[in-house]
């Protein structure tokens, strides 16, 4: 049986039998975003689209190939203006990714849904087609399975925006991905850690002040650690769930120091975590990284020696904030009846 896809372009469903989302994503330029679908809602729908608009619109000024435009586009792109186009074909596609999945035949009508919204240039009135690809998503348990990550590559060209292009540009990194390896850091400078491929990156530290064999309680916990996240400043994606985990944060008082977490200084490490708009939040198992970082760029993950930090499974702060976004998830979800 082939899987439950559906593509709209601008309010239309396609006819033909769409790719896979990260298949659509390598054939085309644009903007876009990725959100989590439940039966009743979208997750953080509101700040995918404000993160969709920013997208188009600094690709539009400033890396117009990207967005599929021969010269920047001197009009300038809004949420305001995108949000209807957008929400059209939303409305199109969650209906019929419904139908679908409640079928005679389906099993998956209490699935979860990944909906990825793109925006790019074309040949109409205005300028833009508006894509929107929809797929059954099966969420990974918390807790059960940690992701493994190697530093493998620089970072990211016009790193502020989501552009689809980079699902192709990466692919130049998987000489370096050692087998087992879930997810690839970037760096500029083999040392300080801004973001993965498709995720934001933290670690949770032992305060300096406090690095000492002193034993640690509970009470303690969010005294004596900090989670730590690359600037924006640095050159990263400003992910969505990246946010809420630093709201998440100051919510539950745990400190939150916004600096490309260092590999040299490791040893600090006692957690570490990756985000996305899709998986949400995963504990980290693994962190590897080239002993040296000279040449990376010329050579394969064989060719290099590895250096590995170990975690211990989910950890209490990772745990913490892990529970905390669940509950936001619950009470912020996007009813998408309003689409329909």
């Amino acid at each position: 049986m082939s899987p439950l896809v559906v593509l709209v372009a601008d309010g239309a469903i396609s006819p033909h039998a769409p790719p896979s989302a990260a298949a659509f994503l390598e054939s085309t330029p644009g903007a876009y975003t990725t959100a989590r679908a439940s039966s009743a809602g979208l997750l953080w729908w509101p700040r995918h689209l404000l993160r969709l608009a920013d997208s188009a619109r600094i690709l539009a000024h400033s890396h117009p190939h990207l967005l599929g435009l021969p010269v920047p586009l001197p009009r300038i792109l809004s949420t305001a203006s995108l949000e209807p186009l957008v929400n059209q074909s939303v409305r199109v596609g969650v209906h019929e990714m419904r139908r679908r999945m409640l079928a005679p035949g389906e099993c998956c009508s209490g699935e979860d849904m990944a909906l990825t919204a793109l925006v790019r240039a074309s040949g109409a009135k205005d300028g833009l087609e508006v894509c929107i690809h929809l797929g059954v998503y099966v969420p990974p348990v918390f807790g059960d399975a940690g992701a493994r990550l190697a530093v493998a590559g620089s970072g990211r060209e016009a790193a502020a925006a989501k552009y689809a292009s980079w699902a192709r540009m990466r692919k130049s990194m998987e000489k370096m991905r050692p087998p087992g390896a879930t997810e690839l850091l970037l760096t500029n400078d083999g040392d300080h850690i801004l973001e993965g491929s498709i995720t934001n990156f933290f670690v949770v530290c032992l305060k300096e002040e406090h690095q000492s064999n002193e034993p640690l309680s509970v009470q303690t916990m969010t005294d004596r650690f900090e989670v730590q996240t690359a600037p924006l400043s640095d050159g990263i994606l400003p992910g969505i769930m990246r946010q809420i985990v630093i709201e998440a944060c100051h919510d539950l008082g745990i400190p939150i120091r916004k600096v490309s977490p260092s590999w040299s200084k490791r040893e600090s490490w006692e957690e570490a975590f990756i985000t996305s708009s899709l998986r949400l939040i995963q504990h980290v198992d693994t962190v590897q990284a080239p002993l040296l970082w000279e040449d990376i760029e010329t050579k394969t993950w064989s060719d290099v020696s590895w250096v590995v930090k170990q975690f211990q499974g989910a950890g209490c702060i990772t745990t913490q904030i892990q529970r905390k976004i669940s509950e936001r998830a619950l009470k912020e979800e996007y009813d998408t009846r309003e689409l329909l």
